[in-house]
């Protein structure tokens, strides 16, 4: 029995080498840790549950058979964070270059299964060098059986993926069809072909990290939501990230202890908005003195700079937060804000995460380059979005909600269950002066009469009353107090339901 027992301890010990020290130093070399590294890091000390540690391939070709390393290039198993279950598979760059096996595939579509049926999210740490050619098809089979479960997965359990190493080929959809994507900036890079291939189809000459590194996914392509400076800043932020989710569209959102009073009011806020309407002001300070402790985790900050898309608590509970940031572009609402905003609102409505709107938007950006881009209908994605919402929906109109992007930033109309308004709120179909030349248009050389029709203009209709007045805006507040009245607002709504008509699933314009 002892040898027994010793062999196994000598079995574990070869499995958690991995590639061996000479490739674990190459790996911490490039200033990467390795898959066991980050494993430690990501999870509470102690927790990890490792699956599959002995599986080997079964490729006979191009003499794989002399070389068989225990787990294959993937560390698979399940663990906690802060004491909630998680899942999770981690590519070993030191094993085969972390490269996908049927045998590596068959280890990360039982953990998938396992995270599916237990109801519990499910990491993915990417280091690999795509599929194993010596496999050939059984590679891009295996490729096809995670791709499956990724897609059976969505909107049931949290999937998300850490890009801490190359990442290409096949190896980029299955992060694609998760819901978060993380970066590590200088050591990951992402995209479906590589320099090499690029040069020799287009003659391009490009590195991997401007073809798909961290910097260009991050603030041009929209494909990862975050980046991070190194692996141990990844992992501690990922920790930090998934408090914020719940463990399946079953669960509740997660409830952690807060130090905030509910009843908080913020003078500083009655003097947030400039006297000159046309003069900007940072939306992320509201939201940082409207959540509890100034708790707000961002995504997607590089990209699409003129909304603000995150998670934050209020009174211990998650709660989505999206808002027009009027720093950039005066908070219009272009192709890229809008896909980023529609792609965040329907992740919270699939985790019945309630979700707090902040409005300042001009409205939709004109000019040729959005309308060939397809502005109406990535505007129309935001909007479908809002629309089938069925999780409380709180909004805050601070100052401008002009026109069609009124109606799309969670309006009364398209289902906003509780609808504020500061009094400096503006509701209206345009500002003033597109307004006055086109109402007016007989006066536009007599600039005495364009003032004054001007300022009747601004009195009649740049307020939130009108609105008020029409049941189209539910009181309008001091914005001292937007954080009580937000509080007060979620804990009425927590109880929510409502019904809808039956259908397969909806056909939102992609």
């Amino acid at each position: 029995m002892k040898e027994i027992l010793r062999q196994l301890e000598e079995l574990r010990a070869t499995a958690k080498l991995g590639g061996g020290q000479k490739r674990i130093d190459a790996q911490h070399g490039r200033g990467k840790l390795t898959a066991r590294e980050r494993i430690e890091l990501l999870l509470d000390a102690g927790s990890f549950e490792e699956f599959d540690t002995f599986v080997e391939h079964d490729c006979h070709d191009f003499g794989m058979e002399k070389q068989k390393i225990l787990g294959d290039g993937v560390v698979t198993g399940w663990g906690t964070i802060n004491g909630r279950p998680v899942y999770l598979f981690v590519k070993d760059f030191t094993v085969f270059g972390g490269s996908l096996s049927k045998a590596h595939a068959r280890k990360m579509t039982k953990i998938q299964d396992m995270a599916l049926r237990t109801g519990a999210p499910i990491i993915g740490l990417f280091d690999a060098g795509g599929a194993r050619i010596q496999e050939g098809v059984d590679a891009l089979g295996g490729y096809g059986e995670v791709f499956t479960r990724n897609v059976q997965a969505s909107g049931v359990i949290p999937q998300i993926s850490v890009i801490m190493g190359p990442c290409a080929g096949g190896d980029v959809y299955s992060p694609a069809m998760t819901d978060f994507i993380f970066m590590v900036r200088d050591t990951s890079y992402m995209f479906v072909t590589g320099p090499d291939v690029v040069k020799t189809v287009t003659n391009e000459t490009v590195t991997s990290e401007q073809l798909g590194g961290a910097s260009i996914h991050t603030t041009k392509s929209s494909v990862a939501d975050g980046g991070f400076d190194n692996d141990v800043v990844a992992m501690t932020q990922i920790r930090r990230f998934v408090d914020f989710l719940p463990l399946s569209n079953r669960d509740e959102v997660p409830e952690r202890p807060f130090f905030d009073d509910p009843q908080r009011t913020e003078i500083s806020l009655d003097t947030l908005i400039p006297a000159n309407p046309n003069m900007p002001y940072d939306m992320k300070e509201l939201i940082l003195k409207v959540v509890d402790e100034a708790d707000f985790f961002e995504l997607q900050e590089g990209f699409a700079k003129n909304i603000i898309t995150g998670f934050a608590r209020i009174e211990g509970r998650t709660v989505g937060v999206v808002a027009n940031q009027p720093m950039v572009l005066a908070g219009v609402l272009d192709s890229d804000a809008s896909r980023k905003a529609a792609r965040f609102v329907r992740f919270c409505d699939c985790f019945n995460i309630p979700i707090v709107t902040f409005v300042d938007v001009p409205g939709f950006l004109p000019g040729t380059a959005q309308e060939y881009g397809g502005l109406i209908k990535h505007g129309a994605k935001l909007l479908f979005a809002y629309t089938e919402a069925t999780v409380p929906k709180i909004t805050v109109i601070t100052r401008k909600a002009y026109g069609g992007a009124y109606d799309v930033m969670a309006s009364k109309h398209i289902g906003g269950d509780i609808n504020y308004a500061w009094p400096t709120a503006q509701i209206a179909v345009m500002g003033a002066k597109g307004a006055v030349e086109i109402i007016h248009r007989a006066d536009i050389g007599d600039p005495e009469k364009i003032a004054h029709h001007t300022k009747v203009y601004e009195d009649r209709f740049l307020n939130p009353f009108v609105a008020a007045q029409r049941g189209y805006i539910d009181e309008v507040i001091m914005p001292h107090s937007t954080r009580v009245r937000v509080s007060r607002a979620l804990a009425l709504l927590r109880d929510k339901q409502i019904e809808t008509p039956w259908k397969k699933h909806d056909n939102i314009p992609l």
